[in-house]
């Protein structure tokens, strides 16, 4: 996904949040070490789906030492929240609740999605697949203070627990009375469809050119000839990277019904690629097809 970035440098932190501008960007430090920061790396990648207006930043504060100094970073994980370059919140620690409020359904679980660790999580999750619902979980055998904590918060004895948008729904009984009286959708947000990310992507700019690499550095030879052209016009217009998000690069293609990029679109329609934009060049039109004027 690329909204979902490493950060490996300060140079490479400062530069994420600068792109970002006003936009909300989630930095989250992090260390290999810790299973808790590989759950909260996939509480991440859901929220990532779900707000692509939002960039998630992973940066292992250990390699970046001057960062974690100034920023008081003395555990992982933990959460820097910015906007405009400035700091506007921090969440310490694993505390799993309070980012369930900003995750749409969260299934706190013995082992993972991938791997239930028990029966009761197995069928759960089997549920929650079965009727497409959009989940991310936390595997609470890694975390002994988040899996008693989480007790006293439900005041629900027993796992897996289910959340959404914040509030416990329950157990797996809860569950599966919700999906047979088919109220389980409209408890939890169900999975957001390929052609629904897609859709949001192309409509986040008038003018969004799907590409392979940026507008800083183009990574193909056709992508480099339309960022001049682009570039030319002097019409402002916002890029996709499809290197980093193999789902969005497959699935566009069948969704546009073109084979290749660059891709560039208007007020959410296709264009066409290299050679499209070379004929309306030619012809003296692109800035008026890129204004939306014809």
């Amino acid at each position: 996904m690329a909204n979902l970035v490493e950060a490996t440098t300060n140079q490479q932190f400062e530069d994420f949040l600068a792109k970002a501008g006003k936009c909300l960007t989630v930095v989250h430090f992090q260390a290999a070490w810790a299973p808790q920061c590989g759950q909260m790396n996939e509480v991440m990648a859901v929220l990532a789906k779900e707000h692509t207006h939002t960039t998630f930043v992973k940066l292992e504060a250990e390699t970046v030492p001057e960062m974690s100094e100034k920023y008081e970073i003395a555990s992982v994980p933990t959460f820097l929240f910015f906007k405009g370059g400035e700091k506007v919140d921090r969440l310490d620690g694993a505390h799993a609740p309070e980012l369930t409020k900003k995750a749409p359904c969260m299934l706190f679980m013995k082992g993972s999605s991938q791997e239930p660790r028990c029966g009761f999580s197995r069928q759960i999750v089997g549920l929650l697949k079965e009727h497409n619902i959009q989940f991310s979980s936390f595997d609470i055998l890694s975390d002994e203070e988040v899996r008693q904590a989480l007790k006293t918060y439900s005041n629900w004895p027993t796992y897996p627990q289910l959340y959404a948008n914040g509030e416990l729904v329950g157990g797996l009984d809860i569950v599966k009375e919700l999906a047979e009286s088919g109220e389980l959708e409209n408890t939890c947000p169900k999975a957001v469809t390929l052609e629904h990310r897609l859709k949001t992507i192309i409509n986040q700019s008038p003018v969004m050119l799907f590409m392979k690499g940026n507008k800083e550095a183009a990574k193909c030879g056709f992508s480099r000839q339309t960022l001049e052209i682009m570039n030319d016009t002097g019409v402002d217009f916002n890029t996709f990277d499809i290197l980093q998000d193999e789902e969005v690069r497959q699935g566009l293609k069948t969704y546009s019904n073109w084979p290749t990029y660059p891709q560039l679109y208007v007020k959410g329609d296709l264009i066409g690629g290299l050679d499209i934009l070379k004929e309306l060049k030619e012809s003296g039109e692109l800035v008026s097809v890129l204004k939306g004027e014809s």
